[in-house]
This record gives C-alpha cells, structure tokens and sequence, in this order.
C-alpha cells in the first residue's frame, strides 16, 4: 500500500511539470523567459521537495497527510476497505454440497448409533429376563410353602377338631347318662335350637333325639334329677322344619312316638299318659299350638312333656353322644 501512494505521487508530480512547461512556453511568445524563469524554479523545487518527501518514507510505515485529522481520516477509511476486502472475499467463495459420498456416511453412522442402542436395550432386557425368572422361582417356593402352611394348619385344626369332639364324648359319657349305645350330657347354656346343635355337633355329638319311649323315659329322669326342683325347658333334636306336623330327628329320620304335653291332668278322660311318672294339673294348652311360627321342640324338666316352641328362643340344651 505504501508504494502504491509513493508511485501516484510520482506521477502526480511528472503531470504537474509536464504542465508547467507546457504553459511556460505558449507564454514564451507574450512574456519575456526571465520573468518565467523564476517560477518555473519554484516549481521545480517543490516538486524536488515532494520527491524528497516520498523518497524518505519506509515502506512499512503509513504516510502522514499535511493536513492532519481530515486526510487520516481518509487514510483509515481506505486501509478498513482494504483490510475487510480479505474477508469478504473468503466468506463470498462458495461452499462445497454434499456428495452422496456423505449422504451415505451419515446413514450408516446413524444405524451403527441405532444398533449400538438395540444392543444395551437387549442387555437390558436380558438382565429383567433373568429377574423375572428369578422371582418367579421365588414366588412358586413362598406359594408352595403358604400351600404347606395352609395344609398344615388345616391337619391342625383338624386334629384339634377331633381332639374336641373325643373330649366331648368321653366327656358326655362321664359326667353324662350313659343309656345303651348313647351318653346324653346336659349344658345349662342358654342357646337358640339352631346354636345348640352347632355346640353339640362341635363337642362330637348332637343334640338329644331318644329313639324310644325307654330313651324317653330314661332322659326325663336325668334332667328332673339334674334341674330340680325347677322346670326348665331342654331342646331336643326334634322339629317341623320341612313341612308343618312333619317331625323330624336333626338325623332327618321320622319321630316314631310323641309325648306332647296335654292341658287335662293325667288320668282324666282322653289325656294321654306323661312319660314323668304321677303327673300334676297341666298348665297350658294342649301342644302342638305353634304352627308355623313354633317348629322346634322342647322337653319340659319336671315331667318329661313336650312343647313346641319358637327355633329363635334360648334354652338349655342336652347333647347326645356315641358310645
């Protein structure tokens, strides 16, 4: 840049003279040469001057304008345009597209980027696979062995069914009536028809169902004895459930004989003989008179009647037992 300026200088100066002598001689004509002689000097030594100037710049060193802040103004201007037109130029050279060559690099970039994925998704999965399996095996082995609790409990409770149910038998034949192939063992314990056989069916027997007038007879002394002097009502196994005046043992056989209790005192014309021995004036009517609202039976305390009561009243219960 700086020799640039240092040669237009040199050729403005070379106009600059040319044109001197060129109006120093269309004046040679008009005017005398010592008159002109003089100015062209002057001329020539400024431009001598200016050469001298140009001449002892460096060329690496900016040329400083006579004129000060204007000129480097100008200057600067120049050397910006200058500087920029370097980048100008690299960002206006065109860019290269891409090749296939590239299409097909970033494809298969992209898939091994997919298969390197698909493989820690298959570790994966691998590892939940054998977790899975791993728990399964452990819920089979607490499954098997909740099974094996289960049955055992149920032995237990079994075991300890059954240790009930000889207790009670060995129970009702202790304490109880022993009559033939059966013990009857009386509960004072107020329950309903239907609890009362639950209780004796739990101690290993059932409730009182005599199959005979001698069964009948026998019962009857065994709770006078026990529950004197009152009259108490017992539950028997004995009711009409199925169908009104149909009497059943809670073993669903037929009750072959009655001894209702009859309102007429015994001996009298149509009473019907008490299984309690002498009887006493009866109080109440005669029974059956429930209907269908009293389908239970229960054997009076003091002389071995029967009366019909509803299933749902609480009374002492007598239990019977194998033997």
């Amino acid at each position: 840049m700086q020799w640039a300026w240092l040669l237009g200088s040199l050729l403005t100066l070379g106009s600059l003279s040319a044109e001197g002598r060129r109006r120093a001689l269309g004046r040679k004509g008009r005017e005398d040469w010592p008159n002109a002689q003089p100015e062209e000097q002057e001329r020539e030594s400024l431009l001598f001057k200016h050469l001298q100037e140009a001449l002892e710049l460096s060329p690496f060193q900016e040329p400083k304008s006579p004129t000060g802040a204007s000129e480097g103004g100008a200057g600067g201007e120049e050397e910006e345009e200058l500087e920029e037109s370097p980048t100008e130029a690299s960002t206006l050279s065109p860019t290269l597209s891409p090749t296939p060559e590239d299409a097909i690099s970033y494809i298969l970039g992209r898939l091994t980027g997919l298969d390197s994925g698909l493989h820690q998704l298959h570790v994966r999965l691998y590892t939940l696979d054998a977790r899975v399996a791993e728990l399964s095996r452990g819920l089979q082995l607490l499954r098997k062995e909740a099974r094996d609790t289960r049955e055992a409990l149920e032995a237990m409770e079994e075991a300890q069914k059954q240790g009930r149910q000889e207790r009670g038998r060995l129970q009702g034949c202790l304490k109880g009536l022993r009559l033939g192939h059966k013990c009857f063992l009386l509960f004072r314990d107020f329950q309903d028809q239907k609890s009362a056989h639950a209780q004796c069916r739990e101690r290993g027997g059932s409730l009182a169902m005599p199959a005979d007038r001698a069964q009948m007879e026998a019962l009857s002394q065994y709770l006078k004895a026990s529950l004197a002097p009152y009259n108490w009502p017992v539950w028997l196994g004995i009711h009409d459930r199925r169908a009104e005046g149909l009497y059943l043992f809670e073993n669903n056989q037929r009750v072959s004989f009655f001894a209702w209790h009859r309102a007429l005192p015994m001996g009298g014309p149509g009473a019907a003989p008490t299984p309690g021995g002498p009887g006493h004036p009866a109080l109440g009517p005669d029974q059956p008179n429930g209907g269908e609202q009293e389908n239970c039976v229960a054997q009076a305390s003091d002389d071995g009647s029967w009366w019909d009561h509803d299933c749902g009243r609480r009374f002492y219960y007598v239990c019977e037992f194998p033997h």
